[in-house]
């Protein structure tokens, strides 16, 4: 049976639930999250906390039910209810659970073409449980492959919007990659790319690529993908020094052309407030003069061509040679992607690419998971 104490020494409510565990509620988070404060149709918050005091005091609590009942001091005397089990969730100091939050498998070459989760298109398109599976091992590998997809430009558009609005970016809202004359991309050419991420002079990179073929039969082509966190995460641990650098340095990035010139500051390495990777920025095509002072300019470098060479290790390189009909799906943020140069002569090669952010990615999820 639950309990609930005041403990007005530390301005809380102390709850115990009936499984035995107890949580502390603060007396100005309660107020601020009365069930009353939140509209009932958008659910958006409508308390205005700059008329709540911050030493807002209870006059008495008490179980009734299913509910707890804080009795407030002061002018109003008001009464706000909270469901015991909504408060189980909120619980502070504690996350909140988020079906979005997949967690991370780390890997390196040993994954190899044949380790990549895969999934068909009309199960994704027909099926919202294989969606929500497809998008879970998605994150969970930052990389995916589609097969059964039309020879269609819409196909791969059509799995994508399955998960949210595209990313419209100045390359427009998809993108062709394919050898073509006069190009503002080296992605528009047959040359080899080194691995990279893409627009890392945009404020904010895109979130998932999607790279469906259309026809791969030239010489060459190959498409080479690595995980990015599983390299930060042993720069981490073999070099901290350059892991430093490039996790609290900004270098500048920049794209321009006859319309265009964007330009921003990216760290490599983006952590998260616990410390844990969870982006990565690198592409030495798009990066721009380095401004750093002298004295920072040598280590800098240093740690700069350190993650450029792990980047082309064979330790964590994985090769594949997509077919027409297949799309490769993975994290701009997180998975580096480049290309084998090809021959155009020997055959034509045709990728049709789109992207979608994080937040709509994760959105989705969360929208599949309910009532699961």
């Amino acid at each position: 049976m639950a309990q609930a104490a005041l403990q007005p020494q530390n301005a809380c409510v102390l709850l115990s639930f009936s499984d035995g565990t107890t949580a502390q509620y603060p007396y100005i988070w309660l107020r601020d999250n009365d069930p009353e404060g939140f509209h009932p149709d958008t659910q958006e918050r409508i308390t205005d906390l700059s008329a709540i005091s911050p030493d807002i005091t209870v006059a008495d609590v008490e179980l009734n039910g299913s509910q707890l009942l804080i009795h407030w001091e002061g002018a109003d005397s008001a009464t706000s209810r909270f469901d015991l089990n909504w408060l189980r969730s909120y619980v502070p100091g504690t996350r909140t659970a988020d079906p979005a939050r997949t967690g991370f498998q780390h890997w390196r070459c040993d994954l190899g073409a044949a380790g990549i989760p895969r999934a068909t298109a009309q199960e994704i398109l027909s099926s919202d449980l294989a969606l929500r599976t497809w998008l879970e091992q998605t994150q969970i590998y930052g990389i995916s492959i589609v097969e059964g997809l039309a020879d269609s430009t819409e196909a791969g558009m059509d799995v994508a919007r399955r998960i949210g609005f595209l990313r419209q970016t100045n390359f427009g809202v998809t993108f062709e990659v394919k050898s073509k004359p006069n190009p503002n991309n080296l992605a528009y050419t047959p040359i080899a790319l080194p691995l990279h991420t893409d627009l890392t002079n945009q404020e904010l990179p895109p979130g998932f690529q999607f790279l469906h073929c259309l026809a791969n039969e030239a010489r060459g082509g190959g498409s080479l993908f690595c995980d990015g966190y599983a390299i930060a995460e042993d720069l981490r641990l073999d070099d901290p020094e350059s892991f430093e650098l490039l996790a609290t340095v900004s270098v500048p990035f920049r794209f321009h052309d006859q319309d265009t010139d964007i330009r921003n500051r990216k760290k490599v390495i983006t952590l998260d407030e616990d410390g844990r990777v969870i982006e990565i920025c690198f592409n030495a095509h798009l990066a721009d003069i380095f401004d750093l002072e002298p004295a920072l300019m040598q280590r800098y470098y240093r740690a700069y061509r350190k993650f450029m060479i792990l980047t082309r290790s064979t330790d964590y390189l994985v090769t594949l040679k997509l077919k027409g009909g297949e799309m490769v799906v993975f994290d701009n943020r997180r998975v580096l992607h480049g290309r084998e140069a090809f021959d155009p002569q020997t055959g034509y090669r045709h990728l049709h690419g789109c992207y979608v952010d994080r937040g709509e990615f994760e959105s989705r999820l969360r929208v599949l998971h309910r009532g699961q």
